[in-house]
């Protein structure tokens, strides 16, 4: 006999739930970045579409388009090229992006045609590549079980060929400047990184993005073990101290003309200063308490998440040997280990067991008008621990 059986909406629902998570597993597992929108029955009738803070993220990260500095009022709007990706086609369309004078001027975008792509409720994935959007129907298509030649695989295959030729060309640049010893630029802890950026001809900057066409540089010397993951301050509206330089004047010590408070906070046990970590997971929130159970700082989960993968998308961590020549160090770059897609869920959990720790570093210089400077707060890991935040990771030789 036929099966008749005509699938419920439930089956429905739940096969779209799957191919879903199926989508964005494909898209992680092979480097592919994407945010997700939603459109509204309301927002495809109005062609009004909200750019949430995850597609803003994005647009930042990828430097294409930041709302934070863009105008309000029709005056200020920007009209860039998208394309709607499907199994057999790639079909221009236009992104407008703006900022009303109503509605306390909040993002907004809408693509050209939207509703002849996307259905309310349909999870939609944006890719950004060469300073264009790409568009991809998560709810409707599965993805991964496409033909190798269908107009999607191919693009997706551009798109991963592209980053990678990128990775290559970091990869043969530093091959290069490892033929001979690199002098310092500065002295101190940042030593190595400034010399190779300045070596890479990359410009010093304190911007947060990563360092080389998206990819981040870490660089320290071979006898270090702990390397920086990414630097966040706490979030000082909720937190008891609310600024670093309170954080000094209730646990810092002196040193010879300064004040300083120079010390590493983890989990596991209370540090000289009485500092320690504790990670409350019904709030998702890092504390930092004193010897007597006083809150001191707080952080976010949810941010100390953002700030990682912001940094890690992908990361070049070089390994150097500090050598002397004619009395001025120079260094020996020995290795890179390339990491990408970063496992983000386990950020907190190996935070909350002492894998990764933090260090403040924060000084009050001595003298007529003493000014308060904070390096970090450092958010670290011992090098050796690096695969369990990063799959797969890929180490080379930079030495011929």
């Amino acid at each position: 006999m036929l099966n008749l059986h005509m699938p419920t909406t439930n089956e429905l629902q739940t096969e779209i739930k799957l191919r879903i998570e199926r989508n964005k597993a494909y898209f992680v597992a092979i480097g592919v970045e994407f945010s997700i929108f939603e459109p509204t029955a309301t927002g495809l009738k109005k062609s009004i579409l909200d750019a949430t803070r995850p597609v803003r993220s994005h647009f930042e990260s990828e430097n294409f388009h930041s709302f934070d500095k863009q105008g309000q009022g029709d005056e200020h709007k920007e009209i860039k090229k998208a394309y709607f990706v499907t199994p057999n086609s790639i079909d221009p369309t236009k992104v407008s992006l703006y900022r009303p004078k109503t509605k306390k001027g909040d993002p907004r975008m809408w693509f050209s045609n939207l509703g002849r792509f996307a259905q309310p409720s349909d999870q939609i994935a944006i890719v950004v590549f060469n300073g264009e959007l790409f568009l991809f129907n998560f709810t409707k298509i599965d993805f991964e079980s496409l033909a190798a030649d269908s107009a999607a695989i191919t693009f997706i295959a551009q798109y991963t060929g592209s980053k990678n030729s990128i990775a290559d060309e970091l990869l043969q640049k530093l091959r290069e400047i490892a033929k001979a010893p690199i002098k310092v630029a500065v002295v101190g802890d940042t030593a190595v990184g400034m010399a190779v950026e300045l070596a890479l001809n990359i410009a010093a900057n304190s911007s947060k993005q990563p360092d080389y066409k998206g990819i981040e540089l870490k660089s320290g010397r071979g006898s270090k073990n702990r390397s920086n993951l990414f630097a966040q301050v706490a979030d000082w509206n909720i937190s008891p101290c609310k600024s670093s330089a309170e954080i000094l004047d209730k646990y810092g010590y002196h040193r010879g003309n300064d004040f300083k408070l120079y010390c590493t906070i983890s989990t596991q046990k209370m540090n000289s200063q009485g500092l320690q970590f504790f990670y409350d997971e019904a709030t998702d929130q890092l504390i930092e308490k004193d010897k007597n159970g006083k809150n001191v700082a707080i952080w976010s989960g949810k941010v100390l998440r953002e700030r990682f993968i912001e940094k890690h998308a992908e990361t070049f961590w070089i390994q150097a040997k500090s050598t002397k020549i004619n009395g001025v160090e120079h260094f020996d770059l020995i290795s890179v280990t390339h990491t990408k897609r970063p496992i983000v869920s386990q950020l907190l959990p190996m935070i909350q067991s002492g894998i990764i720790t933090m260090d403040h570093l924060i000084k009050r210089k001595g003298g007529d008008k003493p000014t308060v400077s904070e390096k970090g707060p450092l958010f670290k890991i011992n090098k050796r621990d690096l695969p369990l935040l990063f799959p797969e990771p890929k180490t080379y030789t930079l030495k011929s």
